[in-house]
């Protein structure tokens, strides 16, 4: 699990980013804002993952699949 909350961008996108190299099937992401909800989404599916998100108590869980 990546844990970004608390981070401002483009940090978690950086974690998604260096994650990334390592080339697994799925990834779970957490940041607590929607901002870099909205960049990790972004960039996680310019590299060819499929992402689900679900809200909670403004906290938002981000599932990449590739």
């Amino acid at each position: 699990m990546i844990d970004a909350r608390g981070l401002s961008c483009p940090q978690p996108v950086i974690m998604v980013a260096d994650a990334l190299k390592s080339a697994e099937a799925e990834y779970t992401v957490v940041v607590d804002a929607v901002t870099p909800k909205e960049n990790v989404t972004r960039f996680a599916e310019s590299k060819g993952y499929s992402v689900s998100c679900e809200e909670k108590d403004g906290e938002f869980t981000l599932t990449l699949k590739k």
